[in-house]
């Protein structure tokens, strides 16, 4: 995509440079043309990138500043955040879904069974990515998580763990001895998650394996938070 941008505080052909140069230190931007006769930017991308993030490029406090020209930020961002997060998306919505029919065979709507069959579907889907390139997962998975930071085969592990949890979701074997387990990992994997969202680290988060390149955020935050909410309140009432 290409996007047109203002920029002022340009007032020679070294600021045309320095802005250019800036400009294509970023890891999307393929091409960049600036002119100072119109104070105008011209950025080709793989993918949208905020204004924000251009803006840091080539400095928060320069007198160069960056505004959108011809098309609508928000729009924009939303657009790419829609984009960037669809696989997972649809999983949840596909997940949910399911979850929903199941209950048409029952005389009334059963809190506890969707919660159950949802945690099944969710655990059995997601394992399945991780071990479509088990090491890749356990790689990535590395570069954040508390525990397989310092033992790099709890990644592996982990995987089978969410596979062995939505089996004993789906036959629903033991309630009170899987909720617990699922509370107890679920709560230890947001921990890294949380530590590299505050702190702002762009990495790649593992919760589809290695197989989509979704970046760690809050995202994953409410993934992992749904899990422990769901796991503690089945957990309480069984």
């Amino acid at each position: 995509m290409t996007h047109t941008y203002n920029i002022s505080g340009m007032t020679c052909v070294n600021c045309e440079a320095k802005v250019k140069s800036a400009l294509l230190t970023l890891p999307d931007v393929t091409s960049v043309e600036v002119s100072k006769e119109t104070s105008t930017a011209v950025i080709t991308m793989n993918k949208h990138i905020a204004l924000s993030d251009l803006q840091k490029a080539i400095g928060e406090n320069s007198k160069y500043k960056i505004s959108a020209k011809q098309h609508n930020e928000t729009a924009e961002q939303a657009k790419s955040w829609f984009t960037i997060y669809k696989p997972i998306l649809l999983i949840f919505t596909y997940i949910t879904t399911i979850s929903l029919l199941v209950q048409f065979g029952n005389d009334h709507f059963m809190p506890m069974q969707f919660m159950q069959h949802f945690m099944a579907g969710f655990f059995l889907t997601f394992s399945f990515f991780k071990l479509l390139n088990l090491s890749g997962f356990a790689e990535s998975y590395a570069m954040y998580d508390v525990i397989a930071k310092r033992i790099p085969a709890w990644g592996y592990i982990y995987a089978f763990t969410e596979l062995a949890l939505g089996i004993a979701y789906l036959i629903n074997f033991n309630p009170l001895v899987t909720n617990a387990v699922t509370f107890i990992v679920m709560s230890v994997s947001i921990i890294g998650v949380l530590q590299s969202v505050l702190n702002k680290k762009k990495i790649q988060c593992a919760c589809l394996g290695a197989v989509f390149n979704l970046p760690m955020s809050t995202v994953t935050i409410i993934e992992d938070a749904l899990m422990i909410v769901m796991s503690g309140l089945t957990f309480l009432i069984v």
